[in-house]
C-alpha cells in the first residue's frame, strides 16, 4: 500500500501524510521512495498509531461518494525496482503504539504485519468515519489476528487448472489459521481462462466463503456470460444456488465470527474419526480435493479437474444424500448386518463412496444426513427481498438439527440484540418424525412469513399432520424424493409430528 510521491502538485495524501511525518524512512533520515503503479510512491509507517488514525481520515471522501468497501492491494508491500520485491530490509519503522515500547525497528522485522496493520488502520478509519456501519475490508496480505479487520483473497493466480486445484487447500488452510473470509480470484488473475476452465473454477466457488470472478487488465473477458449459451447457462445456475444458500452461508459467517470455526473446513475438522486409524482423510489420496462448507455440505470437485476420468468420493461419515436431488447415497451392506438399511455401529467402520464421472455442468455436492439446510427463494441480488416462504430443507437422519442466523447485514444493531436465532431439529420416533423449530430469539424481523419445510428421506406414509400436539388439517405435498408441509412462522415456535 502506497502514496504518489507527489510534492507541491495539490495532491492531499501526499501533502498530508508528509506534514504528519507519516511515510517510512531510510536509515540516513531521507523518506524512502520505492517504484509502485503511480511511479515514484512513499510508504506509510502504519506501525505508527498517529499515521494509521491519518490514513483512516483519507477515506471520508469516497465514502461521501457512497463508496460501501475498500479493497488494500499491494499491501505485502509490493514494491516493483527492489531486489526482494518489497521495501528493503533495512528501512525503518517507529513502533509508536500504547501498550508498546516506542522503538525503532527496521523492516525486515516488520514486514509480516505490514499488510495487516495497513487493514487496521483502513478498518479502524471507516468505523470512526461511520461508527454505526459495519466496515467491509478486503486485503492482500495480513497477519495472523488480521481476520479483525478485513477478508482476504489468494492473491494474483494464473489461469490454469492447477491453480484453480491449488485454491481448496490454500482456502482451507487459511481457515485453520482464523481466516474463514477468504477466496480466490475466481477464473484466475493472470491468463485468460479457457470456457470450460471458468465454469469449473466458478462452479466450485459458488461453495467457498468470498467469491469473486477477478481478472487482470489485458485479458480477454472474464464475466460469467462469456463463452456461450451453454457455458453461460451453466455457470448461472451455480450462481443462483449461491443466493438460495445465502441464508445458509450468513449463518456460518455469524458462527466463524462468535467461534472461530471456518465456514469451509477440512473433512478431519469436523470428523476426526473418519479414518480407522485416525488419520486425516484429507491427505488420503483422491480426498484433497474434497471440502466442508460448514458441518452439512460436502463438496467433492474431482482431484483431476481438467480430466474426464471417473473418480471416488469418499465420506466421512456413514449417511449422506445427494444435495441436488435429495436421494440418499447407497450404503454399502456388511456381511454381518442383515439389514443394508440399518444405521451403522461406529464399531462397523462402513466405508461410504461414490463413483463419479465427472461433467462439465455438474459438481457432487452432498448434504450430511440429519442435517436441516435453509433455502431462499431466488433473487439477483442481496440488495432484493424475496418473495415466499423459506424453505427448510430436511435430511433425515440421526442427530438432526440445524441453525439459522441472520440480521440487517450492515450495521452494529445486532450487538442490542436486533438479529433472528432460530434453532430446528428432527428427531425420528416410532411413530413419526418430528420437526421442531424454536421461536425467535432476537428482534429482528426476516422477510418471510411461512416455512415450507421440505424432508427429503421419509415418506410419511399415512399423510397425517400433527401441530403442538394437536390434530392438523395441514396439507401434505409429495413429490418424487421428498414430503413438504408449509406452516406460518409466527416467531413463537411450533412442533409438527408428521406420519
Amino acid at each position: 500500500m502506497h502514496i504518489a510521491d507527489a510534492p507541491n502538485q495539490g495532491y492531499a495524501p501526499y501533502d498530508s501524510g508528509k506534514a504528519g511525518d507519516n511515510f517510512v524512512h531510510r536509515p540516513d533520515g531521507s523518506v524512502y521512495i520505492g517504484a509502485e503503479w503511480p511511479g515514484r510512491a512513499v510508504f506509510p509507517d502504519f506501525t505508527r498509531a498517529q499515521t494509521r488514525a491519518w490514513w483512516g481520515t483519507l477515506y471520508k471522501p469516497f465514502i461521501a461518494l457512497g463508496f460501501d468497501g475498500f479493497w488494500n492491494d499491494m499491501n505485502e508491500p509490493s514494491v516493483f525496482d527492489s531486489p526482494t520485491g518489497t521495501i528493503p530490509i533495512d528501512v525503518l519503522h517507529r513502533i509508536d503504539e500504547p501498550g508498546f515500547r516506542s522503538r525503532i525497528a527496521t523492516h525486515a522485522e516488520i514486514h509480516n504485519v505490514y499488510g495487516m496493520e495497513n487493514s487496521r488502520a483502513t478498518y479502524d478509519g471507516l468505523l470512526k468515519i461511520n461508527p454505526d456501519l459495519r466496515p467491509f475490508v478486503l486485503t492482500r496480505a495480513s497477519y495472523a489476528g488480521g481476520q479483525r479487520y478485513a477478508a482476504i483473497w489468494t492473491g494474483d493466480n494464473s489461469s490454469t487448472w492447477n491453480h484453480l486445484r491449488m485454491t481448496i487447500p490454500m482456502l482451507k488452510s487459511l481457515g485453520l489459521s482464523g481466516f474463514s473470509f477468504s477466496g480466490s480470484d475466481v477464473g484466475g488473475f493472470a491468463g485468460t481462462a479457457t470456457p470450460d476452465l471458468l465454469t469449473k473454477w466458478i462452479e466450485i466457488s459458488a461453495f467457498q466463503p468470498f467469491d469473486r470472478d477477478h481478472t487482470r487488465k489485458g485479458t480477454c473477458d472474464q464475466e460469467p456470460w462469456v463463452g456461450g449459451a451453454e457455458q453461460e447457462n451453466i455457470r448461472r445456475r451455480f450462481i443462483e444456488e449461491r443466493y438460495r444458500l445465502m441464508l445458509y452461508l450468513y449463518t456460518l459467517a455469524e458462527e466463524t465470527a462468535r467461534t472461530g470455526l471456518p465456514m469451509m473446513r477440512p473433512l478431519f475438522l469436523d470428523y476426526p474419526d473418519a479414518t480407522s486409524d485416525k488419520h486425516p482423510i484429507d491427505i488420503d489420496s483422491g480426498v484433497e480435493s474434497e471440502f466442508l462448507l460448514g458441518h452439512d455440505m460436502l463438496i467433492a470437485p474431482s482431484p483431476y479437474l481438467e480430466a474426464s476420468d471417473a473418480y471416488t468420493v469418499e465420506f466421512p461419515s456413514a449417511d449422506w444424500y445427494d444435495f441436488w436431488t435429495g436421494v440418499r447415497v447407497p450404503r454399502p451392506a456388511l456381511a454381518s448386518d442383515p439389514n443394508p438399511n440399518a444405521s451403522p455401529s461406529v464399531s462397523q467402520q462402513v466405508a461410504l463412496s461414490a463413483k463419479v464421472s465427472p461433467t462439465l455442468d455438474a459438481l457432487p455436492v452432498f448434504a450430511r444426513a440429519g442435517a436441516i439446510i435453509p433455502i431462499e427463494p431466488l433473487v439477483e441480488s442481496t440488495e432484493e427481498t424475496p418473495r415466499g416462504p423459506l424453505i427448510l430443507r430436511v435430511y433425515a437422519g440421526d442427530d438432526c438439527g440445524g441453525a439459522l442466523y441472520t440480521d440487517d447485514g450492515e450495521s452494529f444493531a445486532y450487538q442490542h440484540g436486533n438479529y433472528l436465532r432460530m434453532n430446528f431439529s428432527c428427531p425420528v420416533t416410532s411413530s413419526g418424525l418430528e420437526v421442531k423449530i424454536s421461536k425467535h430469539e432476537g428482534t429482528f424481523i426476516p422477510w418471510w412469513k411461512d416455512l415450507r419445510i421440505e424432508i427429503c428421506g421419509w415418506k410419511a406414509p399415512h399423510g397425517v399432520v400433527r401441530q403442538d400436539g394437536h390434530d392438523s388439517a395441514i396439507l401434505i405435498e409429495r413429490d418424487q424424493n421428498f414430503v413438504s408441509v408449509t406452516v406460518p412462522d409466527s416467531g413463537t415456535g411450533t412442533s409438527l409430528h408428521i406420519e
